[in-house]
């Protein structure tokens, strides 16, 4: 008996996160080996770009046509930015600490849509709001002995992925086809402005990481994709919660990286008040309706 196409969107989300969190792990490994996070944006974002183009050559020249190329080119940068804070910060802190850290995107989203859309959010989900930030900076505990500088890039790389979000909702008239393109497209641009600057030599040893990392990266965006194609974004949207599981597993395995206990309350905060902002966000969809 086949699954309903709900189900079918929790596993393809549930894979995605999963593949998503891989690749951070290659990106954390590779940096670790001294490789510029530069260089590991530009080789994940070329990759992908790659499989895109040959996935989308027979009708290249109607997916390329875009009714808001200024924005579109403004999501290209913000996922540029998101990814290279983001793997910036993995250098120096654990996985599970910015990975908890980026997990603030989807109040912040809700946030931006109220600020730049002019879509209304009540004191519950303002709480929400507030809440999720408490638990990252209880996570970032800046004063305190444990901080690091860099978690505040992973903080960053959070704004500027809900940035990018925000800007999505505003394209929506271009179809899913022309906005992968579109942002993989912008990124490897401007990706490629900065790779000979850092580029290095990869080790013979390390290309398999490199092309791992391209590729993972891909079908973890197809996946996403197909998630939110198959199902109502604020039914599967809390699943993606699970990466913080995944992180904290991949950091204990191959870093010795074990979250302390004000990580994993901070990180309780985070997801209890994400899943209950998007909770808000479907009760209020299913009102409008």
């Amino acid at each position: 008996m086949p699954l309903p196409r709900q189900s079918l969107g929790v596993l393809a989300l549930l894979a995605s996160v999963f593949c998503f969190t891989v690749m951070d792990a290659l990106g954390k490994h590779l940096t670790l080996q001294g490789y510029h996070p530069g260089q590991i944006v530009w080789v994940r974002m070329a990759l992908n770009l790659g499989l895109v183009l040959l996935v989308l050559a027979p009708r290249l020249r109607v997916v390329v046509r875009s009714a808001s190329p200024l924005l579109q080119v403004g999501r290209g940068v913000m996922q540029l930015a998101s990814i290279g804070l983001f793997f910036t910060a993995l250098q120096f802190i654990g996985l599970a600490e910015a990975t908890a850290i980026m997990d603030i995107n989807p109040v912040l989203i809700t946030l931006g849509a109220a600020l730049f859309l002019g879509e209304r959010i009540g004191p519950r989900r303002i709480a929400g709001i507030a809440a999720a930030l408490l638990g990252a900076m209880i996570v970032i505990r800046p004063g305190a002995g444990v901080f690091h500088p860099a978690a505040l890039l992973a903080l960053l790389g959070a704004v500027s992925y809900a940035a990018g979000a925000v800007m999505t909702r505003l394209v929506r008239g271009d179809g899913t086809a022309t906005s992968i393109l579109w942002s993989t497209g912008v990124a490897t641009l401007f990706a490629s402005a900065v790779v000979p600057f850092v580029w290095q030599p990869v080790a013979p040893g390390d290309l398999w990481p490199f092309l791992a990392l391209g590729l993972i990266g891909t079908v973890a965006q197809a996946l996403l994709i197909q998630a939110f194609a198959m199902a109502e974004a604020a039914a599967i949207a809390p699943f993606g919660y699970t990466g913080l599981v995944w992180a904290s597993l991949w950091g204990w395995l191959f870093f010795g990286a074990v979250p302390d206990r004000w990580t994993i309350v901070g990180a309780v905060i985070i997801v209890t008040a994400g899943i209950y902002v998007w909770a808000r966000e479907a009760q209020a969809m299913r009102a409008a309706r």
